[in-house]
C-alpha cells in the first residue's frame, strides 16, 4: 500500500491544479476529481482481480499474454511494451516539466527569453517550448540517470528518503490549509457553474483526463506480483486502500489550496506564478508577506524534490519492463543487455531517459494528454475487455478476489475512459498519435515474427 501511494502521489497534484480549474472555469472542477476517483476505483477492481488471479511480475505484459492466448496475446503484449517506450518517458517528462516550473519561482530569470512554437507533423500538432526551465527539466532527467547508474542495493536508501519528503510535503500543505483556510472562498462558484451545456461536458472530460493522470499508480503492485507475499490478499488490498486514501488526500489538498488562493488568481492570464508554482503561492498567501515568501521558496524546493523523486522512481521501475520482456525473447534484443560490471539494464534505462529528454521540450498539457490517451487505448481498455473475456474462456481459473458487482466496474471503467477519449476539444490529435503507434508497433511485431520463423 505504501509503495502504491508513493507512486500515486508524485508531482501531479502540485502542477495540475491550474489545468483542471481552467478545464471547467472554476472550483466546480472538483467534480473531475470526484469522478476521477470513482473511475480509479472501478479500474482498480479490474487490476485487483487480475493481480490476485495472475500474480506474476510484469503486470499488464503478463496479463495480456495469459488472457489472449497465442499470437494475439503476444501482439497485444508487444504493443503494450512498444507504447511503454513512449508513455513511460512522457510520464517522466511531465514530472521534469513540473520541476522546471517550480524552479522559475525560485529563479524568475529562468522563465525569461523562452520561445514557444506549435509543432505540426501532418495532422498532429503540439506546443514546443525552449527556455532555461526546459534546461532544468532535462538536467533533472540526466541526474536521475546518474543516480540510477548503480546496483539496486544502493538505490534503496535514496528511495526511502524521497518517499519521506513526499509525505512530509503533503502533510505540511494540509496542516497549513486547516490553519489558514477561508472555507467560503473554496466553494465560491461562478455563475452557471453547473449548466449542462456541451462546453460543460467537454470541460468535464478534460478535467477527468487530468485527474486520471494524477490518480494513476495504484496498479504498480501488480508489476511486482511474483515478489508479493500472499498476493491473493495483498494485491487487492494494496490497490483499493491506496485509491481511497490518495483520493481523500487529493480532495482535501485541493479544497485547502482553494480556501487560501482564490481560484480567479490561479486562472488569471497575467498571474504566471500561480500557474507555475501554485503551492508556493499558497504558502505565501497563507503565512503573509513577512515569512510567506521564504516558506514559498521552501515549498518550491520540496516540490522540486518530489518531482525528482517521481522521475527517479519511474525510470527505475519502467526500465525493468522492456528488459524483462527482451530477456524472454519478446522484445528487441538490445534491451536485454545488462551493465557489464553493475548488473542493471542500462540500454533500457538510457533509451527511456533519452526519450524523456525529448519530451521535456513539449508543453505540460500536451504531454499529459498524450500519456493518458496512449495508456487508455493500449493498456487499460485491453485489460477491461480482457477481464470479462477471461471469465468466459477460463471460468475454472482460481480467482481469490472477484471484482464487486461484476461486470459493472469493468463496464463503467470502459465507459469512463471512452468518455475521456472523445469528450475533449481536439481529441483527434492524441487518437492519431495512438493510431500511428499501433500501426508501427504491429509492423515491427510482424517483422520480428517473420525473422524468428525464418531462423527456426
Amino acid at each position: 500500500m505504501a509503495l502504491n501511494m508513493l507512486d500515486m502521489i508524485g508531482v501531479g497534484p502540485f502542477i495540475t491544479m491550474p489545468l483542471i480549474l481552467a478545464a471547467m472555469g472554476g472550483p466546480q472542477a472538483m467534480l473531475g476529481w470526484v469522478l476521477g476517483a470513482l473511475l480509479a476505483l472501478c479500474d482498480g477492481l479490474v487490476w485487483a482481480e487480475l493481480g490476485a488471479a495472475l500474480p506474476e511480475a510484469g503486470g499488464t505484459y503478463h496479463f495480456l499474454r495469459m488472457i489472449y492466448p497465442g499470437r494475439l496475446g503476444r501482439l497485444l503484449a508487444f504493443l503494450f511494451l512498444f507504447q511503454l517506450c513512449f508513455s513511460a518517458p512522457l510520464s517522466m517528462a511531465s514530472g521534469a516539466i513540473g520541476l522546471g516550473q517550480y524552479a522559475t519561482y525560485l529563479l524568475p530569470a529562468l522563465a525569461k527569453g523562452g520561445v514557444t512554437r506549435i509543432l505540426h507533423v501532418g495532422a498532429y500538432s503540439a506546443g514546443v517550448s525552449v527556455s532555461w526551465a526546459t534546461v532544468v527539466a532535462i538536467a533533472a532527467v540526466v541526474l536521475a540517470v546518474v543516480l540510477l547508474y548503480r546496483n539496486l542495493a544502493r538505490i534503496q536508501v535514496i528511495s526511502i528518503a524521497m518517499g519521506a519528503v513526499v509525505m512530509a510535503t503533503i502533510g505540511w500543505i494540509l496542516v497549513t490549509g486547516v490553519l489558514h483556510a477561508n472555507w467560503h472562498q473554496a466553494f465560491a462558484l461562478p455563475a452557471g457553474a453547473f449548466h449542462l451545456t456541451p462546453a460543460f461536458f467537454m470541460g468535464l472530460g478534460s478535467a477527468m483526463l487530468i485527474a486520471t493522470y494524477d490518480y494513476w499508480g495504484y496498479y504498480n503492485v501488480t508489476f511486482l506480483g511474483g515478489e508479493v507475499k500472499d498476493p491473493a490478499r495483498t494485491v487487492p488490498r494494496a490497490i483499493l486502500i491506496s485509491i481511497g486514501l490518495v483520493a481523500a488526500i487529493y480532495l482535501a489538498m485541493n479544497v485547502m489550496v482553494l480556501a487560501v488562493v482564490p481560484w480567479q488568481t490561479m486562472l488569471a492570464q497575467q498571474n504566471l506564478d500561480a500557474r507555475r508554482a501554485t503551492i508556493s503561492l499558497f504558502m505565501e498567501m497563507a503565512y503573509g508577506p513577512i515569512v510567506g515568501p521564504m516558506l514559498g521558496k521552501v515549498a518550491a524546493l520540496l516540490i522540486m524534490f518530489t518531482a525528482f523523486a517521481g522521475i527517479f522512481s519511474l525510470l527505475l521501475g519502467y526500465s525493468r519492463i522492456p528488459y524483462a520482456a527482451a530477456r524472454d525473447g519478446e522484445f528487441f534484443k538490445p534491451f536485454a543487455k545488462l551493465h557489464p560490471t553493475r548488473g542493471f539494464p542500462y540500454v533500457s534505462l538510457l533509451t527511456l531517459a533519452a526519450a524523456a529528454v525529448v519530451f521535456c521540450f513539449f508543453q505540460l498539457k500536451d504531454v499529459i494528454a498524450a500519456l493518458v490517451v496512449l495508456r487508455i487505448l493500449l493498456q487499460f481498455l485491453m485489460q477491461h475487455v480482457g477481464v470479462i473475456y477471461l471469465r468466459r474462456t477460463q471460468p475454472e481459473l482460481a480467482r481469490p478476489f472477484r471484482m464487486w458487482l461484476y461486470p459493472v466496474p469493468a463496464v463503467v471503467a470502459v465507459c469512463g475512459f471512452v468518455y475521456i477519449l472523445f469528450s475533449r476539444a481536439n481529441f483527434e490529435r492524441e487518437l492519431l498519435l495512438a493510431g500511428v503507434l499501433v500501426v508501427v508497433g504491429a509492423v515491427l511485431f510482424l517483422a520480428r515474427s517473420r525473422r524468428s520463423h525464418q531462423r527456426a
